[in-house]
């Protein structure tokens, strides 16, 4: 189970559309940073924001060789936003059958 911060660093990193959009680009494959700049419409230095962003919070990793930066997606990390999702629905459906519960034994009084 990942600690709160994680998951707040995740969801932190993925409420930007731009920063999904490069999540979802590299579940195709790594890409070079260059490449995934050129399908969005903002400068370098604004996408290396979003990229850096991605990187410290763990979803992405890159790897410079010579001039080029390489980008790949580290599908483990998105496993904090599926534990937690997967923890909420626990709780809830707890939460909805205690409450199917105490609704039937009523009427069976």
């Amino acid at each position: 189970m990942a600690n709160h911060q994680e998951v707040d660093g995740v969801f932190v990193a993925l409420a930007d559309p731009t920063r999904r959009r490069v999540i979802r680009r590299l579940g195709h494959g790594p890409t070079s940073v260059g490449d995934l700049a050129a399908e969005f419409p903002i400068t370098l230095p604004s996408f290396m924001k979003h990229v850096r962003t991605l990187e410290s919070n763990g979803l992405i990793r890159t790897v410079k060789v010579g001039r080029v930066r390489t980008c790949v997606l580290n599908r483990e990390r998105l496993a904090v936003v599926d534990d937690w999702l997967a923890e909420q629905r626990r709780i809830w459906e707890q939460r909805t059958d205690r409450l199917e519960r105490l609704v039937t034994d009523e009427e069976d009084v």
